[in-house]
């Protein structure tokens, strides 16, 4: 890598470094906090029972070698594991606002990982296209997450197409302890679209029962709708192929829309169906006010 560009990669990841722990500092870390507690408890230590504990606390074992009643103690298991799954196809290069969708998902990711460390939380990575790009194993520290949030901007997929499913059963393999899974993505595949999202719920249910899985949907406004600007050529990102639209005619302009539509419905509709917590995300709109409302609805169902 050239000194120039190496330059430039080093000034914009602070450049996003400072924005984003600016914000987890002033907005995000409590919410965090309050949101994504431990899961679980961990044993301690036993101690000598003391009226009021509760029964189901004995240590039958050491009660039965002393003589004495003995309980458990528990503490909280407080350290998480954030893994953040990212779709580095080449559908998130588009973008029509000032950032890409992917220029986006990194944001988004570097909040994320930025409120895990704060709170001595462990980060992980997947990059994922048609096929899994890297794994960066969960680690804590701001030299690990600088990796992960560099790895997101610029790392350079070798597949061009979206495997999702692929992507939650690596993540089911690699991860033993329970996790918060954030799943940050366009969703959009040139497979067909029933059977698309038929396999995606299937392996999204997995991934919940045993992880906490979040999905971050992350869309553009260009994408769902058409500008009155003649004959267009639409090319898919991912596969190449270009389709030549009239979108002089209002109805080509509707029709475009109401399909987009029911796609994002339909997605929208199995998340739902499997109980996962979605975020809607536009490269136009502010994504603070959307985390916010996210992790104070969170909070107050749990």
């Amino acid at each position: 890598m050239n000194p120039e560009k190496a330059k430039n990669i080093l000034g914009r990841m602070r450049q996003l470094e400072i924005r984003t722990r600016r914000l987890v500092n002033d907005t995000l870390a409590g919410q965090y906090h309050s949101v994504f507690k431990g899961r679980g408890m961990d044993f301690d230590e036993v101690r000598e029972y003391v009226p009021g504990d509760e029964v189901r606390t004995i240590d039958w074992n050491v009660t039965a070698r002393s003589g004495h009643p003995f309980v458990k103690k528990f503490t909280e298991e407080r350290e998480l594991t954030i893994l953040l799954l990212v779709d580095v196809s080449a559908s998130g290069n588009f973008g029509s606002a000032a950032n890409s969708k992917r220029e986006l998902a990194a944001e988004i990711a570097s909040v994320l990982a930025f409120s895990a460390i704060r709170n001595s939380d462990k980060v992980g990575l997947i990059l994922y296209t048609d096929r899994v790009e890297e794994y960066i194993p969960p680690k804590k520290g701001r030299r690990h997450v600088l990796r992960v949030v560099r790895e997101i901007l610029f790392h350079q997929p070798r597949g061009r197409g979206t495997d999702t499913v692929k992507a939650l059963d690596f993540a089911n393999h690699i991860l033993h302890r329970r996790a918060i899974a954030f799943l940050i993505s366009d969703f959009q595949s040139s497979d067909d679209p029933d059977q698309a999202l038929e396999n995606l719920r299937r392996a999204m249910r997995q991934t919940n029962r045993r992880h906490d899985l979040v999905a971050l949907h992350i869309q553009d406004a260009r994408e769902k709708s058409l500008p009155d600007v003649g004959v267009l050529a639409i090319e898919d990102a991912e596969t190449d192929e270009v389709v030549e639209l009239d979108t002089a005619d209002p109805k080509i302009r509707a029709r475009f829309e109401a399909e987009v539509n029911e796609r994002t419905q339909r997605l929208v509709r199995g998340f739902r169906a499997e109980a996962i917590d979605t975020l809607e995300l536009d490269t136009a709109v502010p994504y603070l006010p959307t985390l916010q409302r996210f992790f104070k609805n969170r909070e107050r169902r749990h």
